[in-house]
């Protein structure tokens, strides 16, 4: 089995060529204020350039930006991807592919299995969705936090539902995670930093083998001992 591998939250060039190194499939800029990740749209731009000439998609991350915000966001970078990790509705969803002619991946933070159930409106609109853990009590962020949820949740999705794992991934439970929820597609943000928003390069390379430890295929083949 292969999966794919996305790193969030970048925002220097040296991690972006680690994770193009690696073979990472996809990388996140983030863009909301609150978050010790976020970063200025022209330096976003000029790391995503960087990344797709190294064959690796970019995501944009927003949280209920409006269009504004959003247009300046794709005209200047020119994500692969928007993924929106707000309140964003079905309709809005269905708004900005129009806008923008890019796929969308939607966020949902879940706790229980109830959860999933708010995906249900989404089916056919979302080109994928991204699971994380609902945030602590007191936390601003919607993701990023470093926390997990019951990954036996996902056993009952249905077969349409294409989706990434996120969460309090870490080299140590990735392959756990992998196994028990059946993902095989995987986002990191946290657990490859030293501290919040700085990405330790080495600590990506271990979350990398640790994916391959697993016994899944390395993403694009590039991971080099």
């Amino acid at each position: 089995m292969t999966a794919t591998i996305k790193i969030c939250g970048l925002s220097t060039p040296e991690a972006v060529d680690r994770a193009a190194d690696l073979g990472a499939d996809m990388v996140g800029f983030i863009f909301f204020s609150k978050s010790p990740r976020h970063v200025a749209v022209d330096v976003a731009s000029t790391l995503a350039r960087r990344a797709q000439a190294r064959g690796v998609e970019t995501v944009a991350v927003t949280v209920d930006m409006g269009d504004a915000g959003l247009d300046d966001i794709v005209s200047t970078l020119k994500p692969d991807w928007l993924q929106l990790h707000g309140e964003e509705s079905p309709e809005r969803l269905t708004e900005l592919k129009a806008r923008f002619g890019l796929p969308v991946m939607k966020a949902f933070a879940i706790r229980e299995a109830a959860d999933l159930d708010r995906i249900a409106p989404y089916i056919g609109i979302a080109d994928r969705f991204l699971f994380d853990a609902k945030p602590p009590k007191g936390s601003d962020l919607p993701g990023g936090n470093g926390v997990s949820f019951d990954w036996r949740l996902l056993a009952a999705l249905d077969d349409r539902v294409t989706y990434m794992l996120s969460g309090g991934l870490t080299k140590d439970n990735v392959g756990e995670a992998l196994r028990i929820s059946g993902a095989t597609m995987v986002d990191v943000s946290s657990g490859v930093e030293s501290a919040p928003g700085v990405k330790d390069l080495a600590m990506m390379d271990d979350f990398i083998r640790a994916v391959r430890d697993a016994g899944f295929a390395t993403p694009r083949g590039r991971f080099q001992e």
